[in-house]
C-alpha cells in the first residue's frame, strides 16, 4: 500500500504523523512523507527582507521542510515502515493531489487545522481541497477540541 502522508509541521499534522505510525499496515506498505513550501512573495512596500534575498528565504524555508519531513520519516520508520521524503515548492492543496496522483498513492492522510466560518473563507481548507481532487482516498485526521 502507498500511503501519502502529508506534513505542515502543525500539531494537527503531528496527529496525522502519529496516525500514520499507530496503525497495522499491509506487509510491503510504503509512506511517502511530503511537505510543501509556499512561495513567499512579499508585499509591494517591503523593499529589503532584512538582507535577505528571496533565494536564500525559499533556501531556508526549503531547508526547514527537509528537517520537518527526515524527522517524521524518522518517527514513522521506527514504527517499521519504509519511508520516502519530498519537500516541493507550491500552493499545499496541489502539490498533494498531484504527488498522489504522479506517486499512485492508495491513500492520503493529512491533518485538519478546524477551521470554521470566516477564517476558513479567507485561508482556504487544505484538507477539504485534498479530499474533492485526490485521485485516491483521503484520512482527514482531527484533534480532539480540548475543554477546559
Amino acid at each position: 500500500m502507498k500511503i501519502l502522508l502529508a506534513i505542515d509541521g502543525s500539531p494537527h499534522s503531528d496527529a496525522a504523523v502519529h496516525e500514520v505510525k499507530s496503525r497495522p499496515w499491509p506487509h510491503g506498505s510504503v509512506v511517502r512523507i511530503v511537505s510543501a513550501i509556499q512561495p513567499y512573495t512579499p508585499p509591494a512596500t517591503e523593499i529589503v527582507l532584512a538582507g535577505a534575498t528571496l533565494e536564500s528565504v525559499t533556501r531556508q524555508q526549503t531547508e526547514q521542510a527537509a528537517q520537518l519531513t527526515n524527522g517524521a520519516a524518522e518517527s514513522v520508520r521506527k514504527a517499521g515502515l519504509e519511508v520516502e521524503t519530498a519537500v516541493h515548492q507550491g500552493d499545499p492543496r496541489s502539490v498533494i493531489v498531484d504527488e498522489a496522483a504522479e506517486w499512485g498513492a492508495d491513500l492520503i492522510v493529512l491533518g485538519s487545522h478546524g477551521r470554521t466560518g470566516i477564517s476558513r473563507w479567507l485561508l482556504g481548507s487544505v484538507a477539504g481541497s485534498v479530499a474533492s481532487h485526490a485521485p485516491c482516498s483521503v484520512e482527514i485526521v482531527r484533534q480532539p477540541e480540548r475543554r477546559h
